[in-house]
């Protein structure tokens, strides 16, 4: 395998995704060192619900005014890193590299992000049951040709040791682009744009749903609510990034 790579490697010589540095030719990597220790951690403290910022006039309480005010349908959201949308004019970033695979069309782009996650993931795998991509409507499905959060869900599934299921959750209405839409928009917009239709393979399961970015958590916010009416246990959320 070490001399087919080598090979491969010959013939394509293969370069880091994110900035272009070159590797050596026995090298599997698709990310750079750099780049991957460029990513931005979320500032703490987070919420123990959204894992978004805790303002200080909760006190004592390690949930942020909105999951007080108002609970989130999911148990918890983790993501692994911050995502600026000012950094998607720098190629090098983390946001480059997703909004590159996401409206650049280039699924290859998807086993780099892979890299991203880092060795341990901030989930834990014995409160879980399956993983659940955000599903795609097939119209942009079509237009893209792939589900980036799929990618992402299966390679999730992987290292969990999870089974993934792609189709017990279905996007039945497009819906319009979330872009600058704030969080009550973004719920109303997504409203009623799921639907579990095999409710039997979801009852009483603890699910894990990914995507790849998080921004007010509306969508992921109506897919868990899908997926409790559905009769599933309970719905975590991980994502790659969380715009904060």
């Amino acid at each position: 395998m070490a001399a087919l790579t080598q090979l491969l490697n010959f013939l394509y010589p293969p370069e880091c995704a994110a900035c272009g540095k070159k590797f050596g030719l026995d090298s599997d990597a698709r990310v750079c060192a750099s780049c991957l220790a460029g990513v931005e951690p979320l500032p703490a403290p987070l919420c123990a619900v959204c894992g978004g910022p805790v303002e200080a006039a909760t006190g004592s309480d390690s949930r942020c005014a909105r999951c007080i005010d108002r609970p989130p349908h999911f148990r918890r959201a983790r993501s692994i890193a911050r995502y600026r949308p000012s950094a998607e004019d720098d190629p090098a970033s983390l946001p480059a590299l997703i909004r590159r695979h996401k409206y650049g069309l280039d699924q290859s782009v998807g086993r780099a992000l892979a890299e991203f996650l880092g060795p341990h993931l901030p989930i834990a795998r014995e409160d879980l049951d399956m993983v659940v991509p955000v599903p795609l409507h097939r119209s942009r499905l079509w237009w893209r040709g792939f589900n980036q959060a799929a990618l992402l869900a299966a390679e999730v599934a992987h290292r969990l040791e999870l089974p993934i299921d792609t189709n017990v959750l279905v996007r039945v209405r497009a819906t319009n682009p979330q872009t600058y839409r704030h969080h009550d928009e973004r719920l109303r917009n997504v409203r009623r744009a799921f639907r579990a239709p095999h409710p039997q393979r979801v009852a009483g399961q603890r699910i894990l749903l990914v995507d790849d970015v998080m921004t007010t958590g509306a969508t992921v916010e109506e897919c868990a609510r899908t997926l409790l009416d559905a009769s599933a246990k309970a719905v975590d959320v991980f994502t790659l990034a969380r715009v904060l």
